[in-house]
Formats: C-alpha cells, structure tokens, sequence
C-alpha cells in the first residue's frame, strides 16, 4: 500500500495507508475532508480551510497524514517539548522532529513494542490480534528536568533488538503523566521486557528477531 496524495487548491493531503493505525481523530474531527465507508475518492481537502487540515493532520498519531501547505501557509512546526506516549496494550507515539533508521521522518510516528507488527519498526495495529497486554501507566521515575526540551531525536532500530533513542525526549503516560526525562534510551520492541516500555535485555531470551531498518 502506497501513498496517497490529493492536491486542493490550498492544500495537499498524503496518507500513507501502511502506516496508519486507525485512531480515527481525523473521519471523527472532520469527516468532510476524511469521508468514512465510502467507495472511490474519500479525502476532500477544499472541505475545509488550509488551518482546519492541518489541525486535524496533526491529530493523526502515526503520521499516516501529512500536509502541504500551497498557500503561502507555515508547515507543521516541532513540538516544544518532545514526546513519547506509551499507549496501554499499544504502540509507543512519539511527536518530535523525527529521524527513524536514518531517514528523516515527520513529526509523528508510533512504532511497535509488541514485537508482531509486520511493519516494523512502525505499528501495524498486530497488537490487538496477538493480544499484547502492557500497561500505559508504568511507574514514573525521578529524573531531572531536561536542559532542553525538544530538537531531532533519532530513533534507531537495533537488529534484533530494541530501539535506540537519542535526544531530548519525555517518556509521557497514557494519561499524561511524565514517567521519566532522557537523551538517550533504549525502549522494548520484543514485547518482553519485564520493565516496559523499557528494554531489559528480554529480547535476547526469547530469540526475537526484525531488521535493524
């Protein structure tokens, strides 16, 4: 599954069907540009004003939705403060300025730590079939507030291992709460590990096995 790209006179909309994850905030928040459950062409980006596509872009966890402005109007701008939020039984949805296996990849992305996506290192929504249970409320740890707050973070998936994280990243609850404050981790992507969403070094137990990209 490719990417689909629907120019309007203002704005362009790509959503890349491999990557989505079905949240719905973007069919529930405007289901005149993302029309549900239809046959043939369902995505509408004169619906609505330039502003209101991006809004509802920005909604879009997995970065399934991205936007071109043709208007003269600003992209969409980094977050102030990066985040990871761990999705209870789910994905890990980051909002950063992303760099994922060396290339450069939006703003937002969930990546698996189930360890069944056939997508890897991104969420193909194989947690539900294969019954992945992990909370999305794991103990916070004391950590010091972060010089700064935001800037690229590279995410980088190890070879039969978990994902390596590097820059200025608060790992957010479910629910919102911080739960620690790094500029490098390693986050579990096996479904394994005993202390997630962090690795423990499970992934070597059980013989997990995806590619480094």
């Amino acid at each position: 599954m490719g990417t689909e790209t629907v120019r309007g006179a203002k704005v362009v909309i790509e959503f890349e069907g491999k990557r989505c994850i079905h949240s719905r905030h973007c069919v529930l928040t405007h289901p005149d540009v993302f029309v549900p459950n239809v046959e043939g062409e369902w995505i509408h980006p004169d619906a609505v004003s330039p502003e209101e596509v991006a809004l509802v872009a920005r909604l879009c966890p997995s970065g399934a939705i991205q936007y071109r402005r043709l208007d003269g109007g600003e992209p969409e701008p980094a977050p102030v403060v990066n985040t990871v939020r761990v999705r209870e039984h789910g994905p890990l949805a980051f909002n950063a300025p992303l760099r994922i296996a060396g290339r450069d990849d939006g703003m937002r992305a969930t990546l698996c730590r189930c360890g069944l996506s056939k997508n890897k290192p991104f969420c193909d929504n194989s947690h539900i079939e294969g019954g992945f249970r992990a909370t999305g409320e794991p103990e916070p740890k004391a950590s010091e507030p972060l010089a700064s707050r935001n800037g690229p973070l590279s995410v980088e998936p190890r070879k039969n291992g978990p994902l390596k994280v590097t820059g200025n990243l608060e790992v957010v609850s479910g629910t919102g709460h911080t739960l620690d404050r790094v500029t490098e981790t390693w986050f579990c992507r096996c479904g394994h590990s005993k202390h997630k969403p962090f690795c423990d070094g499970s992934h070597r137990k059980v013989g997990f096995q995806a590619d480094g990209a």
